[in-house]
C-alpha cells in the first residue's frame, strides 16, 4: 500500500507571542522617544532625529525572521513515517520511521492551555534523532492520538517489537 499523508501542519505562531510582544514594545518606545526628541530637537539633535524611525527595521526584521522559522518548519505525519522540513531559504527535512517511536508525551503549560495548543515530545530508539519536540500544535488536531495509532500499525506491518534492554 502507497504511503498516504495522516497530517500535515506547522506549529501556531503562539508560540512566538513573548517574542512578538517585545518587538512591538520596544517598537512603541523607540516611535515614543523619536516624537519627544523631535519636538525638543535643537543643535546637534536635530540632525540625528529624522534618522531614529530607520531604528526600527530591526524589530521589523526580527518578528518577520522569527514568523518565517516557525512557517517555514512543516511537519507531516504519514502513514510510516513522520517528516520534519525546516528551513527559509534552503530545507532540511529529518525523517523518523513510525516503528522507532517508544514514547509519546504531550505538554500543555499554563498559557498554552488558554490558546489551545500542545507539545508532543516523541522519545524514539532512532540513533539520528533520540528526541522530537514538536512544539506549539493545535488542540483541535489530537496529533499524540494520531502517531499513536499510526506507530501501533506500522509495528504490526513490519512485525516489529521493542525491547529495552539495560
Amino acid at each position: 500500500m502507497p504511503e498516504q499523508t495522516v497530517w500535515r501542519g506547522t506549529s501556531s505562531q503562539w508560540k512566538n507571542a513573548g517574542t512578538y510582544f517585545i518587538w512591538g514594545l520596544a517598537s512603541v518606545i523607540l516611535i515614543c522617544i523619536s516624537v519627544i526628541l523631535w519636538r525638543a530637537a535643537t543643535g546637534g539633535l536635530a540632525l540625528i532625529v529624522p534618522f531614529l524611525p530607520l531604528l526600527l527595521v530591526v524589530p521589523v526584521v526580527a518578528v518577520v525572521s522569527r514568523y518565517l522559522q516557525t512557517k517555514s518548519r512543516v511537519f507531516e505525519l504519514t502513514t510510516e513515517r513522520l517528516k520534519v522540513a525546516e528551513g527559509v531559504f534552503s530545507k532540511v527535512t529529518d525523517t523518523l520511521e513510525l516503528y522507532r517511536v517508544k514514547d509519546i508525551e504531550t505538554r500543555q503549560p499554563f498559557l498554552q492551555r488558554m490558546v489551545g495548543v500542545e507539545n508532543v515530545q516523541l522519545n524514539t530508539s532512532d540513533a539520528s534523532n533520540p528526541s522530537l519536540l514538536l512544539d506549539a500544535i493545535p488542540c483541535t488536531v489530537n496529533l499524540a492520538d494520531q502517531i499513536r495509532n499510526q506507530v501501533e500499525t506500522m509495528r504490526q506491518q513490519k512485525r516489529v517489537r521493542e525491547i529495552d534492554i539495560e
